[in-house]
């Protein structure tokens, strides 16, 4: 992951300490994300949903659409 800085106002700070209490997570990352999330209306474990579940590409699964 690559950190960006981002500059908000003391009031803001303040607000997005008290949602990442009330959503128990651990960095403002995960506050924004989640009210992303919400905002869009979909659902937090949308993506991933295969996480485990999908082996890599073999050479012999790309060649066999090109023969």
């Amino acid at each position: 992951m690559v950190s960006t800085t981002i500059q908000v106002s003391r009031r803001t700070r303040m607000l997005l300490e008290l949602l990442k209490r009330e959503y128990g997570v651990k960095s403002f990352d995960e506050v924004i994300e989640r009210l992303v999330f919400e905002k869009a209306g979909l659902p937090m474990d949308m993506f991933g949903v295969d996480k485990g579940r999908l082996k890599p590409f073999s050479a012999r699964d790309r060649m066999e659409d090109r023969l």
